[in-house]
């Protein structure tokens, strides 16, 4: 019985040290060095007494410290694993601790933690992107250092009542870095709620996104301009169109002005001239604004002498301006009526103009992205839309206004003429070449022939001169004139000359305006280039309806300007006088052709001559088209 008490004492002995060993090479634990060197003494002790033979049932005690040694190294193995594995659990969130604060150190975003109270307890290096100021400046501060003014307090009160109920708040909000300049931020704010359920932390993300804003600004201005653009090249299209169809000036005024005010970002529009009594400006349509309205800013375009209107009708080009830049009373008036900014486009033909249409917006950005080329066109467009009606009425129409004005000074080759060589000189016809010059034939009565052809032959504007016939003391001449002259203006406008008559360096002329035409500006364009004009009289008359005049207006529809130049020096040269005073010949080397191309137009011309006149109301064949 002793010895099994000393073997089997022996044996958990050796098994504990052979355990303990093991537990020391497998967790390198101190611990277990210090059992398996007094489990190796215990067993030694052991394997010695029962060396001497002196065993006895005194080893019991020795046995069942032997359990509870071996006992020992098992539990203390299993707390070993247990620890180890809490240790490496706690060295896996170090490690994860540390990764993502590592991760916060480098974020490109401002990371940032307040108390509850808002105070800054943590920032990212990030902070300083984002607002200019470093960590050190913000620790220990509120966000409200960067507070821009933007915002008003129920947006920060909204934002405090969100996280302060637990909510995440995420939104957009424009803050003031350190040196004063405005950013973008994307932001969102998260509450920590400790563990007794309150909030005592927030945790926030700030992103700069001042550029990306930037861009969608700029491609959403980019959007808006291109539809003003589409809008303002459907409102061009729809007048073309209106254009054609409009049988008055009237009509054309208030189509163009209802065009605008019922499209795009325009909010009213009117045509305005300048008054002939006095240098107020006149409305004559508008649309979208109602007549008080537009007499109160009538009267503050009247009080600035320098206002948009009379600035694009005196230099001819499209004046743009907000009423922000602008000085003045228009602007401030303009504002009440509920616009920001106006575009005056001249609307001319040639050398003639006919007001301004004046478009009113409350976008003040709305016209930058249209070309000033495209109002402009328009402008010209208009304006000749409104010279071919007038035009067409003074043909046609019986109500008339017959202008009587004198020409004091110089400015045309006539008045010049009749001061250098003391004569007189009375227009008979004029014709236009299509090529910007006008063929003027005129009966030169005190002058010798060949002194009025020197002269001729001197004068810029006169690029060609032939004498067609000679009766005595008269002499017509056909003048080839390139630059500006009475006749020529006057046909800008669509007047019907009647008279000329120039004695002593002064012309007397007379003309037929469409009634409602714009005298004032007839007069203006004749003073700018001829010099002083005085009006002598200005008479309303209904001129009796006439054939003649049908028969004019067809012939003009039909005739090309070769065929009516080549009919009329026919004509003027006695080509058609029996005997003829000059030949086809002669007649085609005024015209500088040969005889055959001027008797091919002369034919043509003569066979729609009798078109017009025996057969008026039948179509023109192809054959004399």
């Amino acid at each position: 019985m002793d010895d099994l008490i000393i073997y089997a004492s022996i044996g958990l002995r050796i098994v504990g040290v052979v355990y303990s060993i093991l537990l020391l090479y497998r967790v390198e634990d101190a611990r277990f060095g210090f059992l398996t060197a007094m489990l190796t003494l215990m067993t030694a002790r052991q394997a010695a007494t029962l060396q001497t033979g002196n065993p006895g049932i005194e080893e019991l005690p020795g046995l069942i410290v032997s359990v509870f040694v071996v006992l020992t190294v098992f539990y203390l193995a299993r707390y070993v694993e247990q620890e180890a594995e809490v240790q490496r659990t706690i060295r896996a969130k170090n490690d994860r601790l540390r990764t993502f604060r590592k991760a916060i150190e480098h974020a490109a975003h401002a990371i940032f933690l307040t108390d509850s109270d808002g105070t800054i307890t943590y920032a990212n290096p990030a902070v300083r992107t984002v607002t200019g100021y470093g960590r050190d400046e913000v620790i220990g501060e509120n966000p409200s250092l960067w507070k821009s003014g933007e915002h008003d307090e129920a947006f920060y009160e909204e934002m405090w009542e969100t996280i302060l109920d637990g909510a995440v708040w995420d939104g957009q909000i424009v803050n003031e870095r350190k040196d004063g300049t405005r950013t973008w931020v994307d932001m969102t704010i998260a509450p920590i709620v400790g563990d007794d359920g309150t909030v005592d932390q927030f945790v926030a993300v700030d992103t700069d996104i001042t550029e990306r804003r930037r861009r969608k600004e700029k491609i959403s201005e980019q959007n808006r301009r291109l539809e003003v653009l589409n809008h303002t090249n459907e409102i061009v299209r729809d007048v073309n169109q209106a254009l054609v169809q409009a049988d008055t000036r009237s009509e054309i005024e208030s189509t163009v002005t209802e065009e605008f005010a019922n499209s795009g970002p325009y909010e009213f529009a009117w045509i305005g001239t300048r008054s002939v009594t006095s240098d107020s400006l006149r409305p004559r349509a508008h649309a979208g604004i109602d007549e008080a309205t537009l007499a109160t800013l009538q009267e503050g375009f009247n009080e600035d002498d320098e206002d948009p209107i009379s600035t694009a009708v005196r230099t001819d080009t499209v004046q743009i301006t907000p009423c922000a830049s602008a000085d003045g009373e228009w602007p401030t008036r303009l504002e009440a009526s509920g616009c920001r900014a106006i575009a005056a486009i001249p609307l001319t033909y040639g050398e003639t103009g006919y007001g301004a249409l004046c478009v009113a917006t409350d976008d003040d950005t709305a016209f930058e992205s249209i070309a000033s080329g495209v109002f402009s066109e328009l402008g010209r467009t208009i304006g000749y839309a409104i010279n071919a009606i007038e035009s067409k009425e003074t043909l046609m129409t019986d109500s008339v206004t017959e202008l009587e004005f004198r020409i004091r000074d110089g400015g045309c080759f006539s008045t010049e003429m009749s001061a250098a060589l003391e004569c007189t000189l009375d227009l008979d016809w004029t014709t236009p070449t299509g090529n910007d010059s006008l063929i003027e034939y005129f009966t030169v009565q005190g002058a010798d022939p060949e002194a009025v052809i020197d002269f001729a032959d001197g004068y810029p504007a006169l690029s060609d001169v032939q004498q067609i016939s000679e009766d005595g003391e008269s002499t017509l001449f056909r003048f080839d004139v390139t630059d500006s002259c009475v006749a020529k203006t006057l046909g800008e406008f669509g007047a019907d000359l009647s008279e000329i008559h120039v004695e002593d360096g002064r012309a007397r002329v007379t003309a037929h305006l469409s009634s409602g035409g714009d005298v004032r500006a007839v007069l203006e364009a004749l003073q700018s280039t001829h010099g002083e004009i005085e009006l002598l009289a200005r008479r309303e008359k209904e001129r009796p309806k006439r054939t003649l005049q049908e028969i004019r207006a067809t012939l003009d529809e039909r005739l090309t300007d070769r065929q009516r130049e080549a009919l009329q020096t026919a004509y003027i040269g006695g080509f058609f006088e029996w005997p003829r005073e000059q030949s086809g010949e002669e007649i085609a080397s005024v015209m500088g052709i040969t005889q055959s191309t001027f008797l091919q137009h002369l034919r043509v011309a003569e066979r729609k001559v009798f078109e017009a006149t025996l057969q008026p109301d039948e179509p023109e064949s192809p054959e004399t088209q």
